[in-house]
């Protein structure tokens, strides 16, 4: 399966697969499970934060896998409130440390939490981490073209990611251009849309492309997502709806 799932090459010239199983909310060792799960089916990149609770049992997951951790990107972001030069950098080892891992393969910064403004601070201190090899490629997450442009034009180091909230309802087009203008690849997170009462999996529109194409309407939407050009983040906990958001690849 992870033959079936292209890697995407990245602005530092590091690869990434175009499919990535998000975390948040697995913890403990039901969560842990669950991620070695999504391993063992094929996903090889595992998004999670320092928010998320959840390092560690990323990083028993990793651990325990029987992929090398060399074939495996790992990513976690910083939370708003340690943009300080000094805080971000903890926070990064604090973060290796309950991981139990010598580096990161994406770091990104969470959110830029404009009203303490900080976040240049912050990016400052990704690049200083990139360059001790804590991470290997740095990013941002939930930037808008004013904050991307701020941190490039302070540091001259542009992210090579930007993970933003896109799904059927909210397909962020004007923020995908940017994106693609400063060649950064636009990450997907709740791809299939957050609100319940507004769900997807009950949207009749979908569900008739669904049914044309013989395809599941989480099918369908990775397609989508694909197709865009943008790199989804999806969670499941059973191991068949894990390999079913893999399995897209064989139509248009």
């Amino acid at each position: 399966m992870t033959d079936l799932v292209p890697n995407r090459t990245l602005n530092d010239g590091t690869t990434i697969p175009e499919i990535g199983f998000g975390t948040a909310h697995l913890k403990g060792n039901k969560g842990s499970n669950t991620i070695l799960s999504a391993i063992d089916v094929g996903y090889r990149l595992i998004d999670s934060a320092f928010n998320y609770e959840n390092e560690g049992a990323v990083g028993t997951a990793v651990r325990r896998s029987s992929v090398p951790r060399e074939q495996l990107r790992i990513t976690s972001k910083l939370p708003g409130r340690h943009h300080a030069y000094g805080k971000t950098i903890e926070t990064i080892q604090e973060s290796l440390m309950r991981a139990g891992l010598d580096y990161y393969d994406v770091y990104l910064i969470h959110w830029p939490n404009p009203k303490q403004d900080l976040f240049v601070e912050a990016w400052h201190a990704l690049i200083e981490a990139q360059k001790w090899g804590l991470v290997r490629s740095i990013g941002v997450s939930n930037f808008m073209p004013e904050h991307l442009d701020r941190i490039i034009n302070e540091t001259g180091v542009t992210p090579c990611i930007n993970q933003i909230e896109l799904h059927p309802y909210f397909s962020q087009e004007d923020q995908r251009d940017y994106n693609a203008k400063l060649g950064i690849v636009t990450e997907a997170w709740s791809p299939f849309g957050r609100a319940r009462s507004d769900s997807a999996f009950s949207d009749n529109s979908l569900a008739s492309i669904a049914e044309t194409y013989g395809k599941s309407i989480p099918q369908i939407i990775m397609r989508w997502q694909l197709q865009l050009g943008t790199l989804p983040l999806v969670k499941s906990s059973a191991s068949e709806r894990q390999l079913e958001n893999l399995s897209v690849y064989d139509f248009s």
